[in-house]
């Protein structure tokens, strides 16, 4: 079995600086250290805001997939090579045709689908 876009991104985001939401409204904005195929990950450098809003900084945690709502890559990341593979989806080259792929998957893998 072979992994999807999604997951590529995920690993392709290692070293960059994310921000993870999780399924109990906690922000997580720290260093991707390491990232598995089930979507947990390890970051560095954390600050949490829990949900009354107050904020802490950790030097490390460890995020189970499962409970992942949804996560923010940084922009650089709209470049990354998986997306030319993308080009002939829908017939077109340009940037929308990739992005109207990348929303139907972030849809899909990051909870906001049905």
């Amino acid at each position: 079995m072979s992994i999807g876009v999604p997951i590529k991104i995920l690993h392709e985001a290692e070293g960059h600086v994310v921000t993870i939401e999780s399924v109990t409204s906690e922000v997580y904005r720290g260093k991707l250290i390491e990232a598995e195929d089930n979507m947990n990950c390890q970051l560095s450098n954390v600050t949490v805001t829990y949900r009354d809003g107050r904020q802490a900084q950790l030097e490390y945690i460890y995020v189970r997939g499962s409970k992942i709502r949804f996560m923010i890559f940084p922009d650089m990341l709209k470049n990354a090579p998986m997306f030319k593979n993308m080009r002939g989806v829908k017939g077109g080259a340009g940037r929308d045709t990739i992005f109207d792929g990348l929303s139907d998957f972030r849809s899909y893998y990051f909870g906001t689908h049905q």
